[in-house]
């Protein structure tokens, strides 16, 4: 985008690259104060869990899972505004520089150009992300079974061996940081990449259509209305789990996490449409749609990808949940050894990706048929519309399994690591589940791009 034909040679512009190079630092700030973020509310909420644990009965189990649903929400709401406040700040700024008077009508601008310029704010988010995920997630995993090994495998001598949150397992710390590190930072800075690049996306594409540009402003910022929507009724439906039908008992904690994940698909189907009418043109012609797109077309690209993303993670949690079958048969795998055991468990792992995989394919050309690139585009925006309560549901996992841990480590009654144990099983499901969402919005994101 820096080279601009001039006469055909190609000739470096320096304003253009250097927007482009802003645009790119300012993502992968923003996508690092977002995870240090996230990071210092996982910590602090961390033994405020364990401590909500210790209540009698219901108290307990309504305070714990509160507690920890809460912490991820801010999370998912933090990483979601700051990420829009900063790309709409940066939209107004390098409008202001891309602006040309043309004589007659004012100013014009090349929309075009400044989203070409905009799209380095996805890409330093992702930049950020190969760090914080892969990184992180290495990091992670290696703390986690190096925890096991010291304290199950090598232990303290005479064959005494430790527990893995046990208090003289010096493998605890480097396990609890790195579930904050891998699955807090590194999951926020994944998905921040992949809105970041969808949102570019998708209103590069759409400055390239003459009737979005004639429409205005609100035509092409509507990619951000999509995920301004999703904050309000992510903000709405939360209340569902802590208020209106709040966690009383283990087995309402999977039910609550569910619910969260549906009432804000449906919420979104229900007002999504009006916003499309208001901000789109009646009429749109876009490159490599069988006709001529409208509202109701664009909102169906949308819908269709926020319930991708919907079935993908119930799909996931099929097949990573104990209460179903799939998990259920890899422990009994377990009794006749670990080679079955193994073998058993890649085996569902394969099988567990292809109904995504359908999905996303069956997305994908519904979108690119009706609305072009465009339409990709703005079905990856509809599967990252729920980002917030995602991220709430995925960062609620690190922070009850560190609660476990530092109920272990302090000591502390029995009755509190069960209730923490049972918070974290379902936080493994929660993360598999937002893995789904990263995984399915990239490919959409990548074809987009």
């Amino acid at each position: 985008v820096s080279f601009q034909s001039e006469a055909g040679e190609p000739v470096f512009v320096a304003k253009i690259g250097a927007m482009t190079a802003a645009a790119f630092l300012v993502g992968g700030l923003t996508s690092i104060l977002s995870g240090y973020i996230g990071m210092m509310v996982a910590v602090f909420s961390n033994a405020r869990t364990t401590i909500s644990a210790q209540k009698d009965n219901e108290d307990g189990w309504t305070a714990a899972f509160n507690t920890a649903f809460r912490a991820g929400g801010v999370m998912g709401y933090s990483l979601v505004s700051i990420s829009m406040m900063v790309l709409f700040v940066l939209i107004i700024i390098f409008r202001a520089l891309f602006s040309e008077s043309d004589g007659e009508d004012g100013n014009r601008v090349d929309y075009k150009l400044l989203f070409e310029c905009l799209a380095g704010y996805g890409l330093g988010g992702s930049t950020i992300a190969l760090f914080g995920r892969v990184g992180g997630g290495i990091f992670t995993k290696a703390a986690d079974v190096g925890a096991d090994l010291s304290g199950k495998v090598i232990g303290v001598g005479d064959g005494k061996k430790l527990d893995e949150d046990s208090p003289y397992n010096p493998g605890v710390i480097a396990d609890n940081v790195g579930d904050n590190v891998g699955d807090v930072a590194g999951m926020g800075s994944d998905l921040f990449g992949s809105f970041g690049e969808a949102a570019c996306a998708a209103m590069l594409i759409g400055s390239a259509c003459l009737a979005i540009q004639q429409a205005g402003w609100s035509a092409l910022v509507f990619p951000l209305y999509i995920s301004a929507v999703g904050i309000v009724v992510c903000l709405l439906c939360s209340f569902i789990a802590t208020h209106l039908h709040p966690v009383r008992k283990e087995e309402d904690i999977e039910t609550a996490l569910k619910v969260q994940l549906l009432s804000t698909s449906i919420g979104l189907t229900a007002v999504l449409y009006p916003v499309c009418e208001f901000a789109l043109p009646d009429s749109m012609v876009i490159a490599g749609a069988r006709a001529a797109v409208t509202p109701l077309v664009c909102y169906c690209c949308i819908v269709a990808g926020l319930w991708g993303g919907c079935i993908i993670g119930f799909i996931t949690e099929y097949y990573t949940s104990h209460t179903y079958q799939p998990v259920r048969d890899v422990a009994r795998s377990t009794e006749t050894g670990a080679a079955t055991n193994i073998i058993y468990g890649l085996a569902l792992g394969y099988q567990s990706t292809i109904i995504p995989v359908v999905i996303l394919s069956a997305v994908i050309f519904l979108a690119l048929t009706f609305a072009g690139m465009y339409g990709v585009a703005l079905a990856a925006l509809g599967m990252l519309s729920t980002l917030c309560t995602c991220l709430a549901i995925d960062v609620y996992g690190p922070i009850s399994d560190n609660a476990g841990g530092i109920a272990e480590m302090c000591e502390l009654p029995s009755s509190v690591r069960d209730k923490t144990d049972a918070l974290d099983a379902a936080g493994n499901t929660t993360a598999a589940i937002g893995k789904g969402f990263a995984i399915g919005s990239a490919a959409l994101v990548s074809l987009a791009l």
